[in-house]
């Protein structure tokens, strides 16, 4: 571990330790677009002021009766709030449920259901959305604003001994079961994070107390809430938040802030490329970016313009900052997804790529990503687990291994490069969705008799969701029955999840059990436009979003 964030055993106690070093200098920080958006009267935290305010909302939350045991929801999109909530939460062993604000009220209530939370925390714009789920559940719901805390309805437990294990946060994450799986997240997972930022040198090489990272990753994922949160935290740096990617203000947002680096998704370069050039497009002080996903096109074609370096990363919510893979040195392979050498991240960790039979591969040839941490115990660091879950976790940690699902290659100099994912997830601007519950979704339509849901590449997204349906009526099928399927799914998942593209065919592919053969509607899924009865939605889909 790090020696700065070595002697804390929280997030919470590693903003005391940064607090008594760092006291003046800014941790949050908001554009002034951003905090106009928002109403908010300032624009700067400093790590004394957010420690001021932990501590007092810590007061209030311990006041009320919460402790280790309790969890607490909080919907607070990617505002300042979050931060502080999770943070006075942390220092009472209270852990946190972050809430996607684009869930439907079916999906919210399976998380507060499933996470048992204790209470609701909501931004004042969220209240009416929320409140019908949490009524029906019982769960009180208080403002992220609130001076008064409901008297928590169950006792706290007493401390654990082991802080450095207590659970720190409990993210969703989707799965092929067909509902997200709860990762339990420890406080050592967080630690973690800021272990790797501080540990790189390389183009990475943070720099104490100067850094400032812009992000308009969500912090409801795993990457704004552990990797560049706890990356600056550890470092003495400050989080630059904004509500989501503006492409036509970014520049502006990263000058006026001082922004020194930032994390991206693949999208994020594809867009600011299709912008027409300008004098802002070096008038930054970015000296990197983190991120995945780039298209190989847009790679080179994005650090020539904007003279920034792409470092294409990996990592998932298990893994955490304990098994992370990014491309910090020279060479990086620009536009072949290259992550650079797991002998080269930190903290340390080991890394496998085998067949399907558990067997390591030669040079050169594709297999699945086994990871782990190094040392005495390889679980140290990454996630605790799934809760209620046991079968999954045993299965993911087969042989102590942690089972990624992503298949790579390695070269000689072995360098890791991403080739695919086993899992039957789809990618959708870093959203993870899982096809099964696309697919429950649409075969819910009293017009669908089969349906399988498929990941389509898509250059500015990363991939696009295509529904291949065979409708009850054949007769039915056509443009008129795919936007009433749109219609349907809009009022059980959150927009991302919707189909992009909707195809009809007569029958689908199955193997000899009649299992639906996915692997045979690859043609389809690489020209889906090319398929007589395929509807393009994502124009629609958008609409959604934004009417929503």
């Amino acid at each position: 571990m790090s020696q700065r964030s070595n002697a804390a055993r929280s997030p919470y106690s590693l903003l005391v330790r940064q607090t008594l070093a760092f006291a003046d200098n800014p941790l949050l920080i908001l554009p002034t677009e951003v905090a106009r958006l928002w109403g908010l009267d300032r624009r700067v935290w400093t790590y004394g002021e957010v420690q001021t305010e932990v501590d007092r909302l810590a007061g209030r939350y311990r006041d009320a009766g919460y402790g280790p045991g309790h969890r607490v929801a909080v919907l607070a999109e990617n505002r300042p709030a979050h931060f502080i909530h999770w943070l006075a939460l942390n220092s009472l062993g209270v852990s946190l449920v972050p809430v996607n604000p684009d869930y439907t009220a079916d999906e919210l209530s399976y998380l507060l259901e499933h996470s048992e939370s204790a209470l609701l925390v909501t931004v004042e714009s969220r209240a009416a959305q929320v409140a019908d789920v949490a009524r029906s559940l019982k769960v009180p719901v208080i403002l992220d604003h609130a001076e008064t805390i409901p008297a928590a309805a169950t006792a706290a437990g007493h401390p654990v001994d082991d802080e450095f294990g207590a659970e720190a946060a409990l993210i969703y994450t989707s799965g092929t079961t067909g509902r997200p799986k709860g990762c339990l997240l420890s406080n050592g997972y967080f630690l973690a994070w800021g272990d790797w930022y501080t540990s790189q040198g390389g183009l990475v090489s943070l720099q104490a107390g100067q850094e400032r990272l812009i992000t308009p990753l969500p912090t409801f994922h795993v990457n704004a809430m552990g990797n560049s949160f706890m990356g600056m935290l550890a470092s003495g740096g400050a989080q630059v938040i904004v509500d989501r990617f503006h492409p036509r203000s970014w520049w502006d947002m990263a000058i006026e802030t001082g922004a020194t680096c930032f994390h991206y998704l693949g999208v994020m370069p594809a867009i600011l490329l299709a912008i027409a050039p300008s004098a802002k497009d070096r008038a930054h002080r970015l000296r990197f970016g983190v991120g995945g996903g780039v298209h190989p096109d847009h790679h080179g074609a994005f650090e020539a313009r904007f003279g920034v370096p792409l470092l294409e990363g990996w990592a998932m919510t298990e893994s955490g900052g304990a098994c992370l893979l990014c491309a910090v040195d020279e060479p990086r392979h620009v536009g072949e997804r290259c992550l650079g050498r797991a002998e080269r991240a930190g903290p340390q960790m080991e890394a496998r790529l085998v067949d399907d039979a558990g067997n390591d591969i030669e040079a050169g040839a594709p297999g699945e990503l086994l990871v782990r941490a190094a040392g005495a115990d390889p679980r140290r660091g990454l996630f605790s687990g799934y809760l209620k879950n046991e079968a999954a976790t045993a299965e993911i940690w087969a042989g102590d291994w942690l089972h990624t699902g992503d298949v790579m290659r390695r070269d000689l100099l072995g360098n890791l490069y991403f080739v695919d994912r086993k899992k039957n997830i789809i990618r959708r601007s870093g959203e993870n969705i899982a096809a099964v519950e696309v697919e429950g979704a649409i075969s819910s339509h009293p017009g669908v008799a089969q349906v399988a849901v498929v990941a389509v590449l898509d250059p500015l997204r990363g991939e696009e969701v295509m529904a291949v349906v065979v409708a009850k009526d054949k007769q039915q099928a056509g443009p008129a029955l795919a936007s009433a399927l749109l219609s349907h799914c809009a009022g059980q998942l959150a927009y991302f999840k919707l189909p992009g593209y909707i195809a009809f065919l007569d029958t689908l592919p199955t193997t000899s059990t009649q299992k639906i053969r996915k692997a045979d509607l690859g043609t389809l899924a690489q020209d889906p436009m090319s398929h007589p009865d395929c509807h393009d939605l994502r124009e629609a889909k958008q609409a959604l979003r934004i009417r929503h």
